[in-house]
């Protein structure tokens, strides 16, 4: 076998086929053990508020247990499976500098509609991405769809799913993803992405890795780097990285509020009085509000309301003199009372029904249109309605709301919906992309989605995690926004950030003053820090409900002021070289050591930038803090304290999450800087004096 990374090495010996890629194994196949099945299926979708039950309707599925060489050599071969009765396919292999592309097809006269493709794998190698994921960020061991939808309420087996799944259908489950996405890494470097757009799912439960695509046809890419930093590298410049964010963003904070244009003023004054570092205010009510049993929501007709926002662009001009971005919302829907769905309705830019009426979609309590983008007068329409009504008016970003709703019985004017569902995120991110791009604003601008699929990363300035509970539970709460942070990071998404405080509050879940402070530590490590007041502000606390709780947040906000170089570090590291800017320890240490540090808990810790370690408070009442530090010279952000790793206890009082960073670091001193917004720069700067750093 040849160690050259760019030879294609195809053997067949004792009727066992081997291809090795860049001198790694990655397709074995035998007829005991056949790489290829193939299957015939009738699906059954059904969807509800953005929540999808799908039945796989199976009807059969045979093993491709006959393999002919027809083509090989170092760069390219053909081979062809068969089982009797003539159904086939035909795999051709490429090699692309040190990856591998295969792809799949169906032979004349072989009727099947879904592929079977299994890899080999490690029975215990521990497995990570399929887009953002919630639950679990070691996926081994896992059986997940790939398909995406609402998230879900609560996600778990706990009263919020199952009172969510009694009234609408909608408590999810731990798979539930806006941002699915077919593609995973390795512990050991290997990487896999199907470009597929097809319902999918990935077994890895056994001892190799199962992806089943429903579709004929399969292109996929796998390759070996090495390493798991290589793995994330490779795939995430295949896959494309996100536009870089603006320098700004760097100016503090991002405030969620609403009200109208006395409320913004007020409530930004006070933020500065109370020492709030502020890099814009994020305003979804631009356009106006509705008010439903789910709580306080927008009208969808994408353009400022001059009830609550006589002269947006004078405000925020205003604004923006005082160093304040002004940032909005939109989503792929048109309110049916609004001026901008007449016009659509009237030029045929609404997804259909079979019937040829216009398919409202009930989102939470009310019905709505949705655009076809396939169909492209409706896209350079809805590229104008951005360009002219939100940064015509000013806006420097928005939030690019929904994407995961197309049900797969609308009729499109350029594809077939089934087909379409999960492309559908992708292609509202390349819109806003060329909206924003097209006026020249692009290098100015944010665009942040929670929605996603191959082809968000290039498109994105950064996601966001959804509507989170305004909980501490584990499935949909604050802890599951950092394996979503990790699980997307391995596959091209290396910005990403929260709702600092959670969204959602149904049933009897309300926000906290403790929940808000320890999310708003955690919002300061993350590459943007934005508030949210949720579906239902009055009945949850805010960042100004008390004086201590605002004086937090600006402490914090501060912290993350403090940490602009590092973090711009971080963020050229994923731009130039595809690393994240929230990393799993994997990444840097030895696994099985990173394992021992990290424990049960390694999908709650993470890696911010190279050297700051976070382990963020994610239950009510501790106060005190045990953490495992990998082995490395380690200094407690906020003490000063020096540790060589292991296991170590810190006291962790509100305002000091337990935070570390290396003391060898690049960016040591860097880091430092966070302690002087939380009043102990001098024991800091003393122990990196002693240090040398």
């Amino acid at each position: 076998m040849s160690n050259n990374n760019n030879i294609l090495d195809v053997s067949f010996s004792g009727g066992e086929l081997k291809v090795s890629a860049g001198g790694a194994l990655v397709l074995t196949h035998t007829p005991r053990n056949p790489m290829i099945q193939v299957g015939l299926g009738a699906p059954r979708i059904r969807s509800a508020h953005g929540n999808f039950t799908i039945r796989g309707g199976l009807r059969w599925r045979k093993p491709l247990r006959r393999v002919e060489i027809q083509e090989s050599d170092e760069r390219h071969a053909v081979l062809l499976f068969s089982a009797p009765g003539g159904t086939a396919a035909r795999l051709e292999l490429v090699m692309e500098a040190a990856a591998m592309r295969g792809m799949l097809s169906a032979e004349p006269g072989s009727q099947h509609n879904r592929v079977w493709l299994r890899l080999p794998a490690g029975r215990r190698e521990p497995t990570y991405g399929c887009g953002e994921q919630f639950s679990r960020f070691d996926l081994r061991g896992s059986r997940l769809p790939l398909w995406t939808g609402e998230q879900g309420v609560g996600r778990g087996f706990n009263m919020t799913t199952l009172a969510a799944n009694l009234h609408s259908g909608s408590g999810g489950h731990w798979h539930s993803t806006y941002f699915p996405q077919p593609s995973y890494v390795t512990e050991t470097g290997r990487y896999v992405h199907l470009d597929t757009d097809a319902y999918a799912r990935f077994d890895f439960a056994g001892p190799r890795d199962v992806l089943e695509v429903w579709q004929p046809e399969l292109s996929f890419l796998t390759g070996a780097a090495g390493s798991l930093e290589g793995a994330v590298q490779a795939l995430s410049a295949f896959l494309g990285r996100q536009p870089r964010l603006p320098a700004w963003v760097d100016n503090g904070m991002w405030l969620g509020l609403q009200g109208g244009s006395d409320v913004v003023r007020a409530k930004v004054e006070y933020a500065r009085r109370i020492g709030i570092p502020l890099g814009g205010v994020w305003v979804q009510d631009w356009v106006g509000r509705r008010v439903t049993a789910f709580g306080s929501q927008l009208f969808w007709d994408w353009k400022y309301n001059r009830e609550r926002y006589p002269d947006l662009p004078g405000l925020i001009a205003e604004l923006r003199n005082e160093g304040v971005r002004f940032l909005g919302y939109i989503n792929p829907f048109l309110a049916i009372e609004g001026e901008l769905y007449k016009e659509a309705s009237a030029k045929g830019y609404c997804i259909r029904k079979p019937d040829g009426s216009d398919y409202l979609i009930t989102v939470t309590t009310f019905p709505a249109a949705k655009v076809d983008l396939s169909n492209p007068e409706a896209w350079e329409w809805y590229k104008r309605v951005i360009r002219e009504n939100m940064l015509g008016v000013g806006l420097s970003g928005w939030m690019a709301d929904y994407g995961e709703y197309l049900p797969v019985d609308a009729v499109l004017a350029g594809a077939d919906a089934a087909r379409y569902h999960n492309r559908y995120p992708a292609e509202w991110a390349r819109l806003n992309y060329e909206a924003v791009s097209e006026a020249g604003k692009l290098d100015d601008t944010v665009v942040f989605m929670r929605a996603g699929y191959t082809g968000s990363s290039r498109y994105a300035h950064a996601i966001w995690a959804g509507d989170q509970m305004s909980d501490w539970s584990r499935h949909d709460g604050l802890p599951s926004v950092i394996p979503a942070a990790l699980s997307s990071g391995m596959v091209g998404i290396g910005v990403s950030h929260s709702d600092l405080g959670g969204f959602t509050s149904l049933f009897s879940v309300r926000r906290t003053k403790e929940l808000l402070m320890r999310w708003a530590e955690q919002a300061a490590f993350t590459p943007i820090m934005r508030s949210h007041e949720g579906n239902r502000p009055a009945e949850n606390w805010q960042w100004d409900g008390d004086e201590e709780t605002a004086r937090h947040v600006g402490r914090m906000a501060r912290v993350f002021v403090a940490l602009k170089d590092y973090r711009r570090a971080a963020l050229a590291d994923y731009y130039e070289h595809g690393l994240p800017v929230m990393r799993p320890l994997v990444m840097h240490y030895p696994a099985a050591a990173a394992r021992r540090a990290a424990g049960e808990r390694s999908a709650y810790r993470y890696l911010f930038g190279r050297d700051i370690r976070v382990a963020p408070v994610i239950r009510p009442g501790v106060r005190r803090a045990a953490v495992l530090l990998p082995q490395d010279e380690w200094i407690h952000l906020w003490s000063g304290r020096r540790f060589a790793g292991g296991r170590v206890t810190v006291d962790a009082p509100i305002g000091q999450p337990p935070v570390f960073y290396r003391a060898a670091g690049r960016h040591a001193e860097l880091a430092a800087l966070a302690a002087d917004s939380a009043a102990t720069v001098a024991a800091v700067a003393g122990a990196a004096a002693v240090a040398g750093t």
